[in-house]
């Protein structure tokens, strides 16, 4: 009965690679879990994960290589990093891996906590900048080891105000940070702009540009200008897109200077990732009929949703995303009370004034599951 089973996976797989079986079919979990799902009828709509799963190349990756496990196969690594140092058009010496990004970020706010440089003159501490509301989950690191945060208001329109962040910073801010797209709003940077203001800013102070969610944009990456300016890092994520979160996979982009100090502060450089992931994350970057095929079904399933929820007095924010940004301030429901009825799981309010939340973009027909929850 194994033996059949497994024949029907691979023969599954080699189904999928020719491109038989629809695109959706193949992002359904094995009932043969070792982790069950404590409750699949769960619709996850919280975490901007891909709800499509991995890619089949990734998949195929993982399936083939779980047996070297048992190997640390360093050259694995080497082989990710070329791959990724040609995709954006830098050399190898650019390039760091991490376990997540989140790692990335952790060695970013070692690296910015570790170098304070001079006494401080305004503030009295160190301090770094960021927008509110953005990503910050990871800043709890940079709290903990000493300096002080500066949140800068968003614009009316809910985009990262560039010229207040330009300005927020002083002779103690040892760190900026811009998320584009940012997250929670999903707006994004003009790109000239973002370029004119980062080059400013790390003439004397790193910034740290966090591109998780640009994959689901047309924006061409900040990686080109690295090596123009010695402050610059970049992050990228294999968690997004290419639907590897639970794999984690990250990576960031400097010029060399700064990617030696980072990897002093890493314990075993570019090896916290595991084999298997770094070898489905080398598949994943050989796919693109995949992220291609997920770009469209998300922006599908995005437009569908920004329209119904405007149908339910639902202001929307414009997402660049797999997620969006909108506010129940006249959604005369229990929205949350509604989410928990129907068994959806979902986010939390991130601005009280305007009562503003975000969704993930799932499945189309969780999507539509969702609206149904909400009318």
């Amino acid at each position: 009965m194994n033996n059949r089973r497994n024949w029907l996976k691979q023969t599954s797989l080699g189904i999928v690679g020719l491109g038989i079986i629809p695109f959706e079919s193949f992002a359904v979990p094995t009932t043969e879990n070792i982790f069950e799902e404590k409750d699949i009828n769960l619709i996850r709509l919280r975490s901007n994960e891909n709800p499509y799963g991995p890619s089949p190349l990734a998949r195929k990756a993982f399936a083939d290589n779980v047996n070297i496990s048992n190997r640390y196969n360093w050259d694995v690594a080497t082989r990710l990093i070329a791959d990724l140092a040609k995709r954006n058009s830098v050399k190898d010496e650019n390039i760091l891996l991490g376990a997540g990004s989140t790692e990335i970020l952790d060695l970013v706010a070692k690296l910015v906590s570790q170098d304070k440089g001079h006494e401080p003159k305004v503030n009295g501490s160190a301090n770094y900048v960021i927008a509110d509301p953005s990503y910050d989950y990871w800043t709890v690191t940079l709290d903990y080891l000493g300096l002080t945060k500066i949140k800068v208001p968003l614009t009316t329109d809910k985009k990262i105000n560039l010229q207040a962040m330009l300005e927020a910073v002083n002779q103690d801010t040892k760190l900026v940070y811009i998320c584009n797209p940012n997250n929670p709003t999903g707006t994004i940077c003009e790109r000239e702009a973002l370029v004119e203001c980062v080059t400013r800013i790390s003439q004397n102070t790193i910034v740290l540009i966090d591109e998780a969610y640009l994959d689901f944009t047309k924006q061409q990456s900040l990686s080109n200008i690295v090596n123009d300016h010695k402050n610059i890092i970049i992050v990228k994520t294999f968690s997004k897109i290419y639907g590897l979160a639970g794999a984690r996979i990250g990576y960031a982009i400097a010029n060399k200077t700064i990617i030696d100090k980072l990897a002093n502060s890493q314990s075993n450089t570019n090896n916290s990732v595991s084999v298997v992931s770094k070898l489905a994350a080398i598949a994943s970057l050989k796919d693109d009929k995949f992220v291609s095929n997920c770009y469209i079904l998300n922006e599908n399933a995005r437009q569908y949703t920004i329209n119904e929820l405007q149908k339910l007095n639902c202001e929307c924010i414009s997402s660049n995303t797999n997620f969006i940004y909108f506010s129940l301030a006249k959604y005369n429901k229990d929205y949350f009370k509604q989410l928990e009825n129907n068994n959806i799981e979902g986010g939390r309010i991130y601005e009280e004034q305007g009562k503003w939340t975000r969704i993930t973009v799932g499945k189309m027909n969780e999507m539509k599951q969702f609206i149904k929850a909400l009318e």
